[in-house]
């Protein structure tokens, strides 16, 4: 719900917060004093059009902000700022938001009913929507059924194009992976690590000579000399105990030189020249690079890409037998997704007759007793929501054809309309604000309205903005908006209004100027008709 409304130098308004509590607040003031300016606040904070004239004279730019809490105590903070001079911003929890961002949100938390709103149940979809939910379990079970099969078509379709549906395509595809199966198979790779193997063995291969040369010098250095020169040494040495360990250390180098002899040796004749195998080694690695490059980053790669080739081979060779199997599949999903269309049609059809009786109910108690609302379904193209379009159409007066919501001329009509379906249908947001919708009614039809918004406000929280005591007095809570000069200046204030305060608005709403004890009389009675009939529904 809304907890907290914060308006800066929006028309008159120059800086004005605004808490609200749950159930019903009335909103009221004499005309002019900037009530409707806090339902255009709201419009901004739910996507509603940025107009830069709305912004006050003298000022840079207009800041709305709203404060949203759920039953769990988790806030969502709207921001909307509009400048005199180029786009407008808007903010979630702090954070730049585009406005349709914004208006997703808003909408989740607020609809508002007037000729300010853009309206979620004016649109279509919500009205199919709307219809669905009144229409309740069979409904929902029809579309769960409905989405379900029409996922399963695009699953089975997907499954079929990645089969290749074209007898070229599906053929040039076979021929260009089995040429890449036969590339790769004719390099025979047995072993991912052969290329590092191929690398060592080129380097000893490609400057076989002089490896060969230099083997053969260090073994001669070895065997010419330096055994006998470390031999000598030891020799020197041999029974001078102050001396041994460099006696012991000799006979240690004397060791591991004649085993470097050796392994030399050995070394020098397993060097080979040969220039065909070099040949063959740079070739071979040549290929493997070739198939990285084109099949992996690595061999291990290209034999998982080999892989891979098969697999889809098989798939294309067996593509008319599984291509059988899923277009079977498809139809069946086709077949699904057609029954569960039109038992939803039979579904919507059976409820709406029955959705337009109860708002028809409400309407007359509304003072719109000759008002119609039909809700009209025709064919439309299969969708996940179903086969129909469904579109709520209202004649407000006995002679009047019946159109769209949205062509309804009269705001207060269209807003009595709002409620009268408010009140029937339980899905909505926890936000509801209606501006006019005492338009052109008084005596009993108000209060009328009063007891109905105050019915709806036992489900949501509920705003609204009216001329009619006896609207107001049905209300918890009631804000009075005022227009005062201050500093040469017109700016707009809003107070919640209790006790005498509350009496004194209420009378003045009475009697059109001023009070009269009259008026008072009859306020005070209205509140007490109100208190004892919230008591009651309480109990209840």
């Amino acid at each position: 719900m809304l907890y907290e409304l914060h308006v800066v130098d929006l028309g008159i308004v120059a800086d004005l917060s605004v808490l609200f509590e749950a159930g019903l607040t009335a909103i009221t003031g004499e005309t002019g004093a900037g009530k409707t300016l806090l339902v255009e606040a709201l419009d901004l904070l739910t996507g509603g059009r940025a107009d830069p004239g709305l912004v006050r004279r003298g000022a840079a730019e207009m800041r709305v902000e709203g404060r949203f809490a759920d039953g769990m105590g988790s806030e969502t903070i709207l921001t909307r700022v509009v400048p005199a001079v180029g786009r407008s911003r808007a903010y979630i929890d702090g954070k730049l938001a585009t406005a349709a961002e914004l208006a997703a949100i808003g909408a989740s938390l607020v609809d508002l009913h007037g000729q300010h709103a853009n309206q979620s149940l004016l649109a279509t979809a919500a009205q199919r929507d709307a219809l669905d939910h009144f229409a309740g379990e069979s409904a929902r079970a029809a579309r769960i059924e409905l989405q379900d099969a029409r996922a399963e078509e695009r699953r089975r379709r997907a499954d079929l194009d990645a089969l290749g549906g074209d007898d070229r395509a599906r053929a040039r595809e076979l021929d260009l992976l089995r040429f890449q199966l036969d590339e790769i198979a004719v390099a025979g790779i047995d072993d991912i690590d052969e290329e590092g193997n191929l690398e060592a063995e080129e380097a000893l291969l490609a400057d076989a000579t002089a490896h060969l040369e230099a083997l053969g010098r260090a073994y001669e250095r070895i065997e010419g000399g330096a055994l006998d020169a470390v031999g000598e040494a030891e020799s020197l040495l041999h029974d001078r105990r102050p001396f041994a360990d460099f006696e012991a250390r000799l006979q240690a180098v004397h060791a591991e030189l004649a085993d470097l002899r050796i392994e030399l040796r050995h070394a020098r004749e397993g060097v080979v020249v040969d220039p065909e195998r070099l040949a063959a080694i740079r070739e071979r690695r040549q290929q493997l690079r070739e198939l990285r490059r084109k099949y992996g980053e690595t061999l291990g790669d290209v034999v998982g890409y080999a892989d891979d080739v098969r697999r889809r081979i098989g798939e294309l060779e067996s593509y008319e037998t599984r291509a059988l199997t899923i277009d079977h599949e498809l139809r069946k999903a086709g077949a699904r997704a057609q029954a569960a269309a039109s038992t939803l049609t039979s579904v919507r059809r059976g409820a709406a007759p029955e959705l337009a009786g109860a708002v028809a109910e409400h309407l007359r108690e509304l003072a719109m007793p000759d008002a119609t609302l039909v809700v009209d379904i025709q064919p439309a193209e299969l969708t996940d929501t179903g086969a129909d379009d469904v579109t709520f159409l209202l004649s407000a007066n006995a002679g009047e054809p019946v159109r769209s919501l949205a062509k309804v001329a009269s705001g207060g009509e269209l807003s009595r309309a709002m409620l009268a379906l408010r009140l029937v249908l339980s899905d909505a947001p926890p936000t509801l604000v209606f501006d006019e919708v005492d338009a052109g009614i008084g005596g009993e039809a108000g209060a009328a309205v009063g007891r109905l918004l105050a019915d709806l406000a036992r489900r949501h929280q509920v705003l609204c903005v009216t001329h009619l005591a006896q609207v107001a007095a049905a209300a918890g809570a009631q804000i009075v908006v005022d227009k005062q000069d201050l500093d040469g200046r017109t700016v707009t204030l809003a107070s919640t209004v209790t006790g005498d305060r509350r009496l004194a608005e209420l009378s003045r709403m009475l009697a059109g100027v001023g009070e009269s004890a009259s008026a008072r009389r009859h306020a005070a009675e209205l509140l007490h008709v109100a208190a004892q009939r919230r008591d009651t529904l309480v109990r209840g």
